[in-house]
């Protein structure tokens, strides 16, 4: 969803298509593509939804909250991606894989819940939910106080070796949506879900990393990655290696809200064998991968010269951690 917008399924929709289609010409130049995307809009309505109802539904936990978010902009993604390409005469499967994400229980998050979900609450209706259901409230920039869960990082993708053959088979594949259903395994492996939300930018790294991308997509709300943002002293990146990044991020640059942890997926990414990650906006996204706008993190020495990409993306904008690769 845009700022100012209702959250409609038409217009979300309407977002999804324009998305899909500057996706579509990226496969129609050549490359392979794989799409993850964020769902914080909308598993905060599906939350909200289930506590308005409360009274004549059972309430679903964060986790089923998740998987329908995932379900629903999955379902979104997928048509809007068919249809795009079979406007440009591309006849290629696409698939939504509802996705599961193993996070460790031991996790210091789950300690320290820090994430804020669903609607603001006074202080004696927060005050009671905190006493009547287990939960943590923090008071919100005046504006009451919210829920915050915690938001520790991904593990492993349950998966991650189905999407992996699929992707091998050729289709184009949507998951790891809203960064993966959180879920925790126990001693003799079974699976449980967790009141949690995983960062969609550190799970786009590993779903970039489990699929072999050289390079790896993100698209965000700016074109580039700047020093002192809306500062006087601004400074867009044009290039930035991983140890710059390091060095940016320790001196405070990058907030823990905003671009921290696309800066520290990048990293990740990189460590661990990927060639480029770019930082763009959706619109620039075939100028960046030509090397003409966004911001390009490389691992030590700059290159432009890797061929295979990943795309993540914000919100209902179908920008994954995926693997694109020239035909």
């Amino acid at each position: 969803m845009r700022l100012g917008e209702t959250g409609s399924a038409e217009a979300q929709m309407g977002n999804i298509r324009r998305v899909c289609n500057d996706l579509a010409e990226l496969v129609h130049a050549g490359y392979r593509i794989a799409i993850t995307h964020g769902n914080g809009p909308q598993v905060g309505d599906i939350f909200l939804k289930n506590e308005l109802a409360r009274g004549v539904s059972p309430p679903m936990p964060l986790d089923v909250c998740g998987a329908q978010s995932q379900g629903m902009l999955g379902y979104m993604l997928q048509q809007s991606m068919q249809n795009a390409l079979r406007a440009r005469g591309l006849n290629l499967p696409v698939v939504t894989v509802v996705t599961q994400v193993l996070v460790d229980q031991r996790d210091p998050a789950f300690a320290n819940p820090t994430k804020p979900i669903g609607p603001f609450y006074g202080e004696e209706q927060a005050a009671r939910l905190g006493q009547e259901r287990g939960w943590r409230l923090v008071a919100d920039a005046g504006r009451g106080y919210r829920r915050v869960v915690p938001s520790p990082r991904p593990v492993k993708i349950v998966e991650g070796d189905s999407i992996q053959e699929i992707w091998r088979l050729g289709a184009i594949v949507i998951g790891c949506g809203g960064g993966g259903i959180p879920v925790i395994a126990g001693s003799d492996g079974e699976l449980t879900g967790v009141e949690a939300v995983i960062d969609k930018d550190y799970c786009a790294a590993l779903l970039g990393e489990k699929l072999g991308a050289e390079v790896l997509l993100i698209l965000a709300d700016v074109e580039k990655v700047s020093l002192n943002y809306r500062k006087p002293n601004q400074k867009d990146l044009d290039q930035v290696t991983v140890e710059e990044a390091k060095r940016f991020l320790a001196e405070g640059h990058f907030p823990p809200g905003s671009m921290g942890p696309k800066v520290e997926a990048a990293i990740s990414f990189l460590e661990s064998g990927g060639e480029r990650v770019i930082v763009t906006s959706v619109e620039r996204a075939g100028e960046a991968l030509g090397g003409r706008a966004g911001t390009s993190f490389y691992p030590g020495s700059r290159s432009s010269s890797a061929n295979t990409i990943g795309l993540s993306a914000k919100a209902t904008a179908a920008a994954p951690r995926s693997r694109l690769r020239k035909h």
